[in-house]
Order: structure tokens, then sequence, then C-alpha cells
């Protein structure tokens, strides 16, 4: 437990200096740079209950995508969750087939053809026709974190190359590290941690970095 722990705090703190250290996205998109139109919903927790188990905690958010781009897009898709416990979880990780089901029934009357991240395809076709509602879903973390930011890479083909702030190459030289413009969603947590499905979510913010 204490390992883990250490490397996942080392993990957190590399790429809180990464992130530091990383340039802002172009104000201004560079020619043959896109960036799809986003909408989103506020994460939610789902609790499942399996037979025979404890219940299961999970978030999830809705992304509404709209290409804009005036071509057909490539669509490779990132999605990470960080609590300020340390915790850094890959959408998808852990997640059961049920739990999606449980979000698609939930948000029917919204989103009739909501589809999970990882059927969602590798293309977002051109055109308000062809907008995807997406449901990204993550397992739970420690209850006594108090902030959580949300992460979706694959939104835009702007990119950025800097040197990595630790590691070098056979040469002595800082090994380059590629960045990707990245949606950034931050939010608050209140409440009791015995009773995380009652917790109280607070939208700090959006922003775009390079992640």
């Amino acid at each position: 437990m204490l390992k883990s722990f250490f490397y996942g705090t080392l993990a957190f703190l590399m790429l809180g200096a990464l992130c530091a250290a990383a340039p802002e996205p172009a104000i201004i998109p560079a020619p043959g740079d896109w960036t799809l139109d986003v909408q989103f919903e506020h994460p939610q927790v789902l609790m499942l209950q399996a037979p025979r188990a404890r219940p299961q905690r999970f978030w999830y958010t809705i992304l509404t995508l709209t290409n804009k781009a005036g071509q057909d897009v490539e669509f490779y898709p990132q999605c990470e969750l960080m609590a300020d416990t340390f915790e850094i979880i890959p959408a998808g990780r852990g997640v059961p087939q049920a739990v999606f089901d449980r979000v698609k029934r939930r948000h029917h009357s919204r989103y009739p053809f909501l589809e999970p991240l990882e059927k969602a395809g590798n293309e977002i076709l051109q055109g308000q026709d062809n907008t995807k509602d997406i449901a990204i879903i993550w397992s739970d973390f420690s209850g006594r974190a108090r902030s959580m930011k949300l992460f979706v890479t694959g939104l835009s083909n702007e990119t950025a190359v800097i040197d990595h702030p630790i590691a070098k190459d056979a040469n002595g030289q800082p090994l380059k590290v590629y960045l990707r413009k990245t949606l950034e969603l931050s939010y608050g947590l209140a409440g009791e941690p015995a009773l995380r499905s009652d917790v109280k979510v607070t939208y700090l913010g959006k922003r775009w970095v390079m992640r």
C-alpha cells in the first residue's frame, strides 16, 4: 500500500511539473489545426449493486462532440480523472458494461443515441448531423478527495513538444515530451466519504491545456 502511494504521488508530481512547463494552446489555430465543438454534462455518481457483492461507485460525464472543421477528423481520445489524493484513473478501467447500460437508460430521453467511449469509433464526421454523444466512465477513488480534474485528450490535433524536466537520453540531453491539446474540467467535492453517492460536486471551471 505504501509503495503504491509513493509511486502514485511521484506520478502526480511529475505530471504537475510537466503541466507547469507546458505551453498554452494557440489562441489562433495554425493552418490545418482543428478543435471539436464540445458540450458537457457535469460528472455524476452511479451506484452498481452486483449479486452477492458490495455496491460499487462509478463517475461519469457525457460529452456532445460536433465537428465544424470542414473535414472529417480522426478521433483517438484519452480520458483521465485526477483526484487531489494523487490518484489518476483512466476512463473505462474496471468498468463493467452494466454501468454504461444504466447511464444510457438514465439519460435516454435527452441522449437517445448515447455511445460508450470505447465504441465511439476513430473518426468524427463533419457537420451537425454527425454530432456524437459519448459517455465517459471512471471507477471510484478515495472518499478523502476534495477536488478532481477531468482530462479529455483527442478533441483537437494541436500538438507541442517540450523538454522533459528530469529524464535524459544517452547523450545527456533532455528527452522530448509530446503534448496534445486537452480539455480540463475542474470540480470541488464536499460531503462525507461514507456517503459518496450524496457528494456535492461544484464546478470550478473549464480550460484547454497542453498535456
